[in-house]
């Protein structure tokens, strides 16, 4: 990346900061959502070629405020107010891509990707086959994500298995402010397109972390083993993490879990799903998704063909219900939670 020459004052000075007493490097205390608007301003300090692009990102700072002071820091050039039409924003962000910047294009709400559909999966996922590697797409694409905050129709879905099934794109979800900021810099120095899923009901969680303020990459295609164990393996990703904690810390002391945040769904770590399940026996998969043709599925593939010796109880998974998301009252009842969680593992455990 190239740097820019004009130092400027550290984004958002309202954040706590202290030093690490361990490694003397800079901390800052972030909820999810603060920790990608102060990666996004980071990462536009630091190279010319980053810039941001959608509906209300600008002015207003976006539906959720993720680029909140990025157009008064960067200007209207760089943090770009566009029309209502996901095709066009795509469009536009694959043509600014493949001119040599580095866009990173907002849809408002995961239900919106419909339209910019046939941009996406038909144009910048294949680019790179199309021309034989002369013309990349480097752009993230970010997208809020999930339920569990009591929106409308068409803005509480989880369609991250439709996008991994795209050759070409790679899909992130992150659940933690440090995993945020780690992977959404990796991916807008990644060299082709990414979807960067980011869960609405993380986004401000009332529990914050404290994070390297410095510039860190996580690498794209790595797992998380939050907790390590030796009786079941738990994986999930996105705002399922913190259902299978609350799951975890309900379930007998002396049941061993090792919990999995996938992180990236696309490129996928298999290596480390497969290392565990081998090593516990048993796997429970956690998704918002529909249960029907989910991710999960294709994780529960996944361990049959790798680790059938090894196996003491079929996978089980505990996903959403194969309906549309109901609307407010019943929402929470459609999405898994740490009671279905436990449940799962324990008639796992028993089999």
């Amino acid at each position: 990346m190239s740097s820019t020459t004009t130092a400027k004052e550290p984004f958002n000075p309202k954040l706590r900061r202290r030093v690490d007493d361990q490694g003397g490097q800079q901390l800052v205390e972030c909820n999810l959502v603060e920790a990608i608007t102060l990666t996004l301003a980071q990462e536009m300090d630091l190279d010319d070629r980053v810039m941001c692009l959608g509906e209300d990102v600008g002015l207003n700072g976006g539906v959720f405020r993720a680029t909140d002071g990025l157009q008064a820091r960067f200007g209207e050039q760089r943090v770009v107010d566009t029309p209502l039409s996901e095709s066009g924003i795509m469009g536009s962000a694959i043509g600014l891509a493949m001119g040599g910047m580095r866009p990173i294009p907002e849809i408002q709400f995961e239900g919106f990707l419909g339209p910019a559909y046939d941009q996406l999966c038909n144009h910048a996922a294949r680019y790179r086959t199309r021309s034989r590697g002369a013309i990349t797409v480097p752009m993230v694409v970010r997208v809020p994500v999930g339920g569990g905050i009591h929106a409308p129709e068409l803005h509480s879905d989880s369609p991250e298995a439709i996008y991994a099934h795209q050759p070409g794109l790679k899909v992130v979800m992150p659940s933690t402010p440090l995993d945020a900021k780690g992977l959404l810099a990796a991916a807008i120095a990644d060299p082709d397109p990414v979807i960067f899923f980011e869960p609405k009901r993380v986004y401000r969680l009332p529990t914050r972390e404290w994070i390297p303020e410095d510039r860190y990459t996580i690498p794209l295609g790595k797992a998380r083993i939050v907790s390590e164990g030796t009786d079941l393996t738990l994986v999930t990703w996105g705002a399922s993490v913190y259902q299978a904690l609350a799951a975890l810390d309900a379930l007998p002391e002396d049941v061993s879990v090792e919990l999995i945040d996938l992180r990236t769904i696309a490129p996928l770590d298999r290596d480390t799903v497969i290392e565990s399940v081998n090593k516990t026996g048993r796997c429970v998969i956690v998704h918002e998704a529909p249960k029907t043709c989910g991710f999960g599925a294709e994780l529960s593939s996944i361990i049959q063909e790798n680790c059938f010796l090894h196996l003491h109880a079929p996978v089980q998974r505990v996903a959403g219900f194969d309906t549309i998301m109901p609307y407010y009252k019943l929402e929470l009842e459609y999405l898994p939670d740490s009671k279905r969680i436990v449940e799962a593992v324990q008639q796992t455990l028993a089999y």
